[in-house]
């Protein structure tokens, strides 16, 4: 299965974690624009640069010029991290790490949220930021974890439903509608966790350092 990596304009990731990624096989770099900056003081050749390229430096495209492919879209009905996201899609990569989408700007940060479930469909899409790891499920699930791992869940609406097991506060049949109730912080009492997900998307957050020390990704 295609795996690829995407580092977007935002706060830059460090090389551990892009290194723990490529290991697993996420070995397509792809920079959304302005991402392309951070790929340079980190030291790394991203395969491709697609975007409108005005987040780029000047400096940033000459040195990778001849090593990196670079792909300018000026459309702008969509991010550089959806047109990312639509080139490795039509290039048959089936899931994706995003790096470098969150940083100090709350919109940016909401819209990069919101890309992982308006490709839900097409692409398999986790986001790595900081000490979080997140992932999408919409069915039931089978997650490897640790005991007194941190997990947290959220849904979007009343219509999703989940039900767990092997949770310390177990979800029965629970509503977990967005601003109405949410599992923040809950703890694994088992080395794996079942969850039966009905009628929707729910994200769950997982503890990044947790998950690279025991090997759960």
């Amino acid at each position: 299965m295609k795996k690829c990596i995407i580092i977007a304009n935002g706060k830059s990731p460090t090389n551990r974690v892009i290194e723990y990624f490529y290991k697993k096989g996420f070995n397509t770099i792809i920079c959304a624009d302005g991402g392309a900056n951070s790929a340079k003081k980190l030291g790394i050749v991203p395969d491709f640069i697609i975007g409108d390229l005005d987040s780029a430096e000047t400096k940033t495209l000459k040195f990778f010029q001849g090593k990196s492919k670079i792909i300018q879209i000026r459309r702008q009905n969509d991010t550089d991290v959806e047109k990312c996201l639509k080139f490795a899609i039509g290039k048959g990569f089936k899931e994706v790490i995003l790096l470098g989408v969150t940083g100090d700007r709350l919109d940016h940060t909401i819209c990069n949220l919101g890309i992982i479930i308006k490709f839900f469909n097409k692409i398999k899409i986790h986001i790595s930021a900081e000490n979080s790891f997140l992932s999408a499920y919409n069915k039931t699930v089978l997650i490897k974890s640790k005991i007194n791992e941190i997990i947290s869940l959220y849904a979007f609406n009343k219509l999703t439903i989940i039900t767990s097991k092997g949770l310390q506060y177990p979800l029965q049949k629970s509503n977990l509608a967005f601003g109405e109730k949410e599992s923040t912080s809950n703890v694994s009492i088992s080395e794996m966790i079942e969850l039966k997900i009905t009628g929707g998307i729910v994200f769950i957050i997982r503890d990044f350092n947790f998950m690279k020390k025991h090997d759960l990704f």
